[in-house]
């Protein structure tokens, strides 16, 4: 067993439920994301690699995570403060159920739409009036995360990947690592631009001690 300190690289099973509603809304395993009918087959279920510090998951589980130890479940309450936030009146509008119409979409409280790119969920349908609520659906709810803290990552590679999964957000099958003495060199089959390259070198160079370089290549199509 090893404890765990910030900047850390830890790989865990987790699953998080409403605390009032005792409802399980996520798992990374998927026996029990299918035994609460939660299950989506454009998720991949297993473990998820994780830096403690660098809010790869929510606010509060990030850092109740610290000190915690490597071979270990824990019951974590966060509060809607440290999770998805408060609900934001400001974020509640009332729309015309004419603008449902012309999408030939029927409302109905629970219903999950896309507006000009933000999600909003259907609260209520009063006649001719739709209340929208623009905040997290989780907004307002304290959670608790039972969290399996499976090992310390120590390999580099391993490390590597789990930045660019959240940092450039490529998919596993779009990139290649390499590491050469304290160079580390990324092929990716898309293009990343200048910018973002430039803050993921400094953001692994700070993360991971050993590497002073990073390279980016583009594959050339075969």
């Amino acid at each position: 067993m090893a404890k765990i300190a910030k900047n850390d690289f830890v790989e865990i099973h987790y699953t998080g439920k409403i605390k009032i509603l005792d409802r399980i809304f996520d798992s990374s395993d998927e026996q029990i994301a299918k035994t609460n009918n939660i299950f989506s087959k454009n998720m991949k279920y297993g473990p998820i690699m994780i830096c403690i510090g660098e809010h790869n998951v929510i606010k509060g589980l990030d850092s109740k995570l610290e000190n915690r130890e490597t071979g270990k479940t824990y019951e974590i309450e966060i509060s809607a403060e440290e999770g998805f936030g408060k609900k934001d009146p400001k974020l509640m509008k009332i729309v015309s159920a004419a603008l449902f119409k012309k999408q030939n979409m029927q409302p109905y409280p629970g219903l999950q739409i896309n507006a000009d790119g933000a999600i909003a969920t259907v609260r209520s349908v009063n006649g001719g009036r739709i209340n929208l609520d623009f905040n997290h659906p989780l907004a307002g709810r304290d959670l608790i995360y039972t969290i399996n803290v499976l090992r310390k990552v120590e390999d580099i590679k391993e490390q590597v990947a789990s930045l660019i999964k959240f940092n450039l957000l490529l998919p596993e099958d779009n990139f290649n690592i390499e590491i050469l003495e304290d160079t580390l060199k990324i092929t990716s089959k898309i293009k990343i631009p200048a910018s973002l390259q430039e803050r993921f070198e400094r953001k692994v160079k700070l993360l991971i001690q050993k590497i002073k370089k990073v390279e980016f290549l583009e594959e050339k199509p075969k």
